[in-house]
């Protein structure tokens, strides 16, 4: 019997706790690259269907990061930030960008959908995999949430232009200002989560539309603001110092756990050794390009402090700008479809993470169950849109987008220990990108995670520990005794990161 046919047979249920590693040796055990790319292939659970392109690859990941930041989280950030938030949103680019390129490099060895929990596995081990797998679940599924809120006030401003608009009650979460649920939000999610389960080339195509609709809003909002534009606006530069900007960049972070997304399609990528690491550049180029033409444009039209009272900003400067109701109703129509184009992607992303966990029995195998007919996971699909959409519906943008930043920071910075990780004991490793500079670079983007973490509020970290404290929990009395490596014999375990 073979090492694989060893961890096949013990998914079983015969396999008890008693057979298992102490909990020390348990964490520590890697599970080969070679293993992951087979499991993509375990007849029992279906397999993924092979349909992107580097060109589909990078819509994704602009799909799921161009518009967040902007359309959504730009009226709380200036605040922090005041004039300077363009510098914010720079500082969380070069943070992001640099984790980027790890990324790129471990995506061309690591060709799977789990993204940086199996970069982990393959190279840190079980305790740290389970950490990041944990932190990506947090990352995705509030992100998601996130972004869904931001819909709202997007949605009355559609619905302004024919005299109408959402009750409190519907437009918001139970904040205590007369809000219920966002059913705006609720309603975004649930249409994402229907599209997705219809198969990922169909909303993929979707999502392209939709990428190239939100770069056209985005252009057409930054020429109609610099009609407009006020050197003036930008002083002074730094009104809340330099601790408003790191703080603001530290909030804005999640806007770029897009290329994140990407690398949760390894599996559906036709070819992911050369496709992914390009698809991962080329989306951050464009995001953080794109970021900083529409900040600076924004704060050049209105001062900052105008940003203190606005709601979806953007689209009140169009309004103010042009005074065409046909502007705004066009703008903020499409402002909602980018926000559902990237609901779509990271909800996409979601439901590839607790596929690969479901693998490795980390989650309940039926987070891992591929429809034959559709070539996607639907029942792992469907329980994750509904549980977000809940959450969306619920809790405020601010709480969501910070708990979704560190997520994020935290799984980077494991990502970039990763890639030194590999370079050190496994130079051999095909590579079909290498971060330049050797180590420095992943250095300084673990750096730069643990900075942009350190600035974000105690709540946060408390929200932070506990999700942490939960999955603990859960990895004592679920996934420790279901996980496929733990369960093997320490020579069958030795055989399997051997070749």
């Amino acid at each position: 019997m073979t090492a694989r046919d060893n961890v096949t047979s013990t998914t079983e249920p015969s396999a008890t706790a008693t057979d298992r590693p102490r909990l020390a040796s348990q964490l520590v055990r890697r599970k080969s690259i070679s293993s992951m790319v087979e499991d993509t292939q375990d007849a029992s659970t279906g397999g993924l269907r092979r349909t992107f392109g580097v060109f589909q690859l990078t819509m994704i990941s602009v799909g799921a990061t161009l518009g967040t930041g902007i359309l959504v989280i730009l009226g709380e950030a200036v605040p922090i930030a005041g004039p300077a938030v363009w510098l914010a949103f720079i500082l969380a680019g070069i943070t992001a960008l640099l984790s980027a390129v790890s990324y790129a490099e471990m995506a061309g060895m690591v060709p799977v959908s789990g993204s940086s929990y199996s970069y982990s596995y393959a190279t840190l081990g079980e305790g740290v995999a389970w950490v990041c797998g944990w932190c990506l679940v947090l990352e995705y599924a509030v992100s998601v949430a996130a972004v869904a809120v931001g819909a709202a006030d997007y949605v009355n401003e559609t619905l302004r232009i024919f005299g109408m608009s959402l009750p409190p009650s519907l437009s918001a979460g139970p904040d205590g200002e007369g809000g219920v649920i966002n059913l705006s939000a609720l309603v975004v999610v649930l249409l994402a989560t229907v599209l997705l389960m219809r198969g990922a080339k169909e909303s993929g195509i979707v999502n392209t539309i939709i990428v190239f609709v939100k770069l056209g809003i985005l252009i057409f909002f930054a020429i109609v603001a610099f009609t407009a534009f006020k050197a003036g606006n930008f002083a002074p530069m730094l009104p809340m110092g330099a601790a408003g900007v790191t703080a603001a960049a530290s909030s804005v972070f999640f806007s770029y756990i897009g290329f994140d997304a990407a690398s949760t399609a390894g599996e559906e990528a036709k070819n992911p050794k050369r496709d992914l690491p390009r698809a991962i550049i080329l989306s951050m180029v464009i995001v953080t390009t794109m970021y900083v033409l529409v900040a600076v444009a924004a704060i050049g039209a209105r001062q900052w402090q105008w940003f203190e009272t606005s709601t979806a900003p953007l689209v009140q400067i169009v309004h103010e700008l042009t005074q065409s109701n046909l502007a705004v109703f066009i703008f903020a129509v499409s402002a909602v479809l980018a926000i559902l184009s990237v609901v779509i992607t990271v909800l996409y992303g979601q439901s590839r993470i607790l596929l690969t966990m479901s693998r490795d029995g980390m989650v309940p195998k039926v987070f891992g169950i591929v429809s034959p007919r559709t070539g996607t996971p639907l029942v792992g699909t469907l329980v994750t849109g509904v549980l977000v959409a809940i959450t969306a519906a619920l809790i405020p943008l601010g709480e969501l987008a910070n708990a979704t930043s560190i997520g994020t920071l935290f799984a980077f910075c494991l990502v970039n220990i990763a890639v030194i990780y590999l370079r050190v004991k496994r130079p051999d490793l095909p590579r079909s990108f290498k971060v330049p500079f050797g180590p420095t670079i992943p250095i300084l983007g673990s750096l730069a995670c643990a900075f942009l973490m350190i600035n974000l509020g105690g709540t946060t970290w408390v929200v932070f520990g506990l999700w942490m404290l939960v999955g603990f929990v859960v990895y004592l009395t679920y996934s420790r005794r279901h996980s496929r490596v733990g369960a093997l014999s320490t020579s069958d375990y030795r055989a399997s990161i051997s070749r």
